[in-house]
């Protein structure tokens, strides 16, 4: 019997073996994936597992190419530890500060689930983090996934390559890997890390044909990149934008041709190295750079003035197809579910001197900006400038988006204005990246001892219409407002307030279309 056994063991698919382990992941939590198996812990009834590869490590001969599957193991595979972030320099102030230290070798991935999912399929959802392209990973307490995993869905959260590792092209490069991808590393591993789960997740409970796609900001635009790019299809069901832009946004390179090329970016930073031929042999030596001095200071405190940086994902024609509004307009997307929104007090780049220079810019809307952005005399330029770009570049594009896809889609609008009790002295609105301790339902993790009640019932909603999404397909929370699907004659979306989540028109409709008109209008010249 032990013979049948092991000769069974070798002959039926991981994913079934894993799901029969899968039911007891609470005695021994062990599951067997496609590369080898893996041993992560339990904490009351939620299993995690940290640090899985799912990509051979991209460093060497791997830099700049494709995800490649990784080595396989027979061993069980400690899982209880976070595998290291992406090469970056991190962040001052950043909102989700990395709990482990950034590597080159980087491509794994988590997974929370029950410890008794009882052979029923779970939800899942992928998360892709944020930090402009540069900044971000995976191993932050703000994106734990213990409270999805407690609510019965499987949260699954992995690395992506980050600036000049993650996007980067050079005319060796395009010889070199002629007739696939090129330049767009971290959107392939996000792919490879969807296309692990497919192959996985069952084997930790999860429905690999139920699998919502969620991100924040750099996240978000990578869900847009997902929804519109053909490479990407079928690898999920549901999608979430949180800050993911949408007009302008990042504005992406061409590949090639033109000075301001990917390619002409990337022969630069070889110049800069002294590396100046375009053959196999100044590949070898772009990829023999030190990853330390490769990355450079580069982070989004000063990635706008690293003229050797292309700036984030590159428009490629495969995995970054262009602007997603004008994609969208087109009918370029998948036709699945989605929630689009942003913050109240989102992030913008609008800038003046004075009030008066900042309503000039809007032309014929100039008294009309003054009454949305400075209704008082004394208004401070800086904030009435901040809520300006912030209604530019991610609060009225996350309203466009959901007027284009809602023709073909359900698609449910949102807006984050709920502050944290600790913050509401100094802190007008919500900003950028708040949102997410509340989806994760980490807030006691982000507040610490500031904590209030009142955050932590804010967090259970907030979090309780995500997982209801992603079970789904709407966003209903038990004993919370009905979200009413986006119809753009009635303009209606969630707000979560300060009083709680509130659904109905927008009570910024009038300041919404002001930021269209100037938005179309710059377009336009």
């Amino acid at each position: 019997m032990n013979i049948f056994a092991r000769k069974l063991g070798r002959i039926l698919p991981a994913a079934f073996l894993c799901g029969i382990a899968g039911t007891a992941l609470a005695r021994s939590p062990v599951v067997r994936t496609d590369s080898g198996p893996v041993r992560g812990q339990t904490d009351a009834h939620v299993a995690s597992f940290k640090g899985i590869p799912f990509a051979r490590p991209p460093v060497g001969e791997l830099r700049w190419r494709p995800p490649a599957a990784p080595a396989p193991w027979r061993r069980v595979r400690d899982a209880t530890a976070y595998g290291p972030d992406c090469m970056q320099v991190p962040f001052p102030g950043d909102a989700a500060p990395l709990g482990v230290t950034p590597a080159e070798d980087c491509l794994y991935l988590n997974v929370w689930t029950q410890t008794r999912f009882k052979g029923r399929k779970l939800p899942v959802m992928v998360w892709i983090y944020g930090g402009g392209f540069v900044n971000g990973g995976s191993s932050p307490p703000e994106y734990d996934g213990s409270a999805f995993a407690r609510d019965g869905v499987v949260l699954v959260s992995f690395n992506y390559r980050l600036g000049n590792f993650g996007f980067f092209a050079h005319p060796a490069l395009s010889a070199e890997q002629a007739g696939g991808p090129l330049g767009n590393y971290g959107y392939m591993d996000q792919i490879a890390a969807l296309k692990w789960v497919q192959r996985n997740v069952a084997a930790f409970g999860g429905d690999p044909h139920n699998v919502t796609v969620f991100g924040e900001s750099a996240g978000g635009i990578s869900v847009n990149a997902l929804l519109t790019s053909p490479l990407a299809a079928g690898l999920f069901q549901k999608a979430i934008i949180e800050s993911g832009a949408g007009r302008a946004g990042l504005p992406a390179r061409t590949l090639r041709g033109g000075t301001n090329s990917a390619e002409a970016t990337g022969v630069a930073l070889a110049r800069s190295f002294g590396i100046e031929g375009t053959d196999a042999d100044s590949l070898a030596k772009l990829r023999a750079i030190p990853a330390a001095k490769l990355l450079g200071n580069l982070n989004m405190a000063t990635m706008g003035a690293n003229p050797n940086y292309v700036g984030g994902p590159i428009e490629d024609g495969e995995l970054n197809l262009g602007t997603p509004v004008a994609l969208y307009a087109a009918g370029k997307a998948q036709r699945v579910p989605l929630i689009v929104g942003a913050n109240s007090m989102d992030i913008g780049f609008m800038q003046a001197k004075s009030v008066d220079a900042l309503v000039e810019q809007f032309g014929p809307d100039a008294e009309a900006a003054r009454a949305a952005y400075a209704p008082a005399a004394d208004t401070n330029v800086g904030l009435a400038a901040f809520k300006a770009g912030g209604d530019q570049m991610m609060i009225e594009p996350a309203r466009e988006i959901a007027r284009l896809l809602s023709a073909h889609q359900p698609t449910y609008e949102f807006r984050f204005s709920y502050v944290a009790a600790s913050l509401r002295a100094t802190t007008p609105g919500a900003p950028h990246a708040t949102e997410i301790p509340y989806v994760f339902d980490t807030v006691a993790a982000r507040y610490g001892k500031d904590l209030t009640p009142q955050d932590a019932a804010a967090a259970k909603a907030v979090h309780a219409y995500w997982v209801g999404f992603a079970s789904t397909g709407v966003p209903q929370a038990p004993g919370e407002p009905a979200w009413p699907a986006y119809q753009p004659g009635s303009d209606e979306i969630m707000d979560f307030t300060l009083q709680g989540p509130v659904a109905g028109p927008d009570p910024w409709k009038a300041r919404m279309d002001l930021a269209q008109r100037f938005s179309e209008r710059h377009a336009a010249n």
